[in-house]
């Protein structure tokens, strides 16, 4: 039996793969984002700057990702 070429290996990401890559990085924008307008009110008032922490957090993931998308 023939080993496996890298090509008959390939397999394309899911269909919800792209939209939550994208979805993440916006989300952690728009959160950096809302803290800086508002003035630490949103989205967490209790947190601080620690929402900034948590936006690049959420951006992050979806940088992450990045690394294994296959289109």
């Amino acid at each position: 039996m023939a080993p496996q070429t890298s090509a008959a290996a390939y397999k394309p990401n899911p269909v919800w793969f792209k939209p939550v890559m994208f979805g993440l990085m916006i989300v952690g924008l728009l959160w950096i984002i809302t803290f800086y307008i508002t003035q630490g009110a949103f989205p967490v008032q209790a947190w601080a700057s620690w929402n900034i922490v948590v936006g690049f957090g959420i951006a992050i993931i979806g940088f992450l990702m990045t690394t294994r998308w296959r289109s």
